[in-house]
């Protein structure tokens, strides 16, 4: 059946076709353990419970909507990513998927770098003790302001992403005396699998300096020529939530085809290649993503190969695994409030958040899961989709889903695979308070960023 068309959007009021969802699963009550993180289970009267606390005493405690991020499970997630590269690559958590201070130390404490894209991520690093040199400082349009503070603080480098920016980080780095390491983004011109908004590598978009018509190289000679610069390497991101290690071959060749041509013109061999992150997780049953060792080694494979055949020395690598990391440790906890059944469409099932603590469903099209854990049910199943409470047709947190028939306003419903990019990108649309997010460990829970309040809002508000 055809879509009615409407200015808020293609999917305004549509009617949807059979067979546009998947059927549902034989049990409603089995928790896939690819979606939830690793401490989640059910107890003995049926409700999930998370580092051995219930949700109904979590809600009791910190109120819905709270994001829960289990703590044992993005330390065991940051042990595997660093134990799979090994001591001769760099790991970089990707801040932009989430960044707080309690993750920050998490991360030093395990060992990995991190990435910041912003002042913001910056002090946020810097203030939770994460040493200078082990920092990344990304961006495609960094201010003056941004790069002195990271210039002043040691950042272990600055990746470039237009010439301008070259010259920019040159003058304030010999201003202060230093020679800064930097790397050059590129943009390889591979299309990923991937959303529209989070392919980041062909041609036409903002990140990065093409390879394309020599820009690459121009930017490498312009780096090597400025004194306040030490070029360490090459920088490719091609996207996001990327299951298909395809794309990173053909990436991988074509950098290393430019550190070879950089050794011939230059008689330079630049010791590091940083391919980005992008690697995707499971948001559904559906989704496949591949374990930390076997990236690892395809990666290592396919750089090792193409220097190779290039006659190079093998360049150190560098991962930005954010999302793969966070991800899957977080759920968030919703409400039911109320319910209506459309007859031959759907039941809505309206919660107590939506769009402002979870964008990417509106944003990016984007599937999650959900299901009833305050409690089992053996009712029938029923296709529902669950929207939040925003002045918003387009607030929906899980387009189509299942759930029992006997889902009642009260009821607690969590949606997992939460951890990257929604507290990150919550909003206040509608003056909504962002919710808290909860790290659960070992029968402990504490909250390391708390739920705004209402004086929050009207402190801005100068008014």
């Amino acid at each position: 059946m055809s879509r009615s068309a409407h200015p808020a959007g293609p999917r305004h009021a549509d009617v949807l076709h059979e067979g546009h969802y998947s059927a549902p699963a034989a049990d409603l009550n089995l928790l896939d353990e690819k979606v939830w993180s690793r401490t989640v289970t059910r107890d003995a009267d049926g409700a999930l419970t998370v580092g051995g606390m219930t949700v109904a005493r979590l809600a009791e405690e910190f109120g819905t909507p709270a994001y829960f991020l289990d703590e044992s499970d993005f330390r065991a997630r940051c042990r595997a990513w660093s134990d799979a590269f090994g001591p001769d690559a760099d790991v970089f958590y990707a801040g932009k998927a989430f960044l707080s201070r309690a993750v920050v130390r998490w991360l030093k404490e395990e060992g990995l770098n991190l990435d910041v894209c912003s002042g913001g991520e910056l002090t946020t690093a810097l203030d939770a003790g994460m040493p200078a040199e082990r920092i990344a400082f990304h961006g495609n349009n960094k201010t003056v302001a941004e790069i002195e503070r990271a210039v002043e603080a040691g950042v272990g480098r600055i990746v470039l992403d237009s010439f301008q920016e070259i010259v920019r980080v040159a003058h304030i780095a010999q201003r202060h005396g230093v020679r800064q390491r930097v790397q050059i983004r590129v943009t390889v011109g591979v299309e990923a699998h991937t959303h529209e908004f989070i392919a980041t590598a062909h041609e036409d978009q903002k990140f990065g300096i093409a390879l394309a018509d020599g820009q690459a190289a121009e930017a490498v000679r312009r780096a090597l020529s400025l004194d306040g610069l030490d070029l360490i390497g090459v920088h490719s991101h091609i996207g996001s939530q990327i299951f298909d290690m395809a794309g990173f071959e053909v990436s991988a060749r074509r950098v290393v085809q430019l550190l070879a041509e950089i050794r011939d013109e230059h008689g330079v061999e630049l010791p590091e290649i940083d391919l980005g992150g992008g690697l995707g997780i499971a948001y559904t049953s559906e989704d496949d993503p591949r374990e930390p060792h076997e990236i690892a080694k395809a990666l290592s494979d396919i750089v090792t190969r193409e220097c190779e055949a290039a006659k190079l020395r093998t360049p150190r690598i560098s991962v930005e695994p954010g999302r793969a990391i966070v991800g899957p440790t977080a759920f968030t906890l919703y409400e039911v409030g109320t319910i209506k059944p459309l007859e031959g469409l759907r039941t809505y099932v309206s919660v107590d958040g939506g769009m402002s603590d979870n964008i990417r469903t509106a944003l990016y099209d984007a599937e999650y899961s959900v299901a009833l854990v305050s409690r089992t049910s053996d009712a029938e199943p029923m296709l529902v989709r669950v929207v939040g409470k925003h002045c918003e047709s387009g607030d929906i947190v899980v387009k189509d889903a299942f759930l029992p028939a006997d889902l009642a306003p009260g009821d607690l419903i969590a949606v997992p695979a939460t951890g990257a990019y929604c507290r990150s990108m919550a909003s206040n649309y509608n003056h909504a308070l962002r919710p808290p997010v909860v790290a659960v460990r070992d029968g402990e829970a504490r909250v390391i960023v708390r739920r705004e309040t209402e004086e929050d809002l009207l402190r801005l508000d100068v008014g």
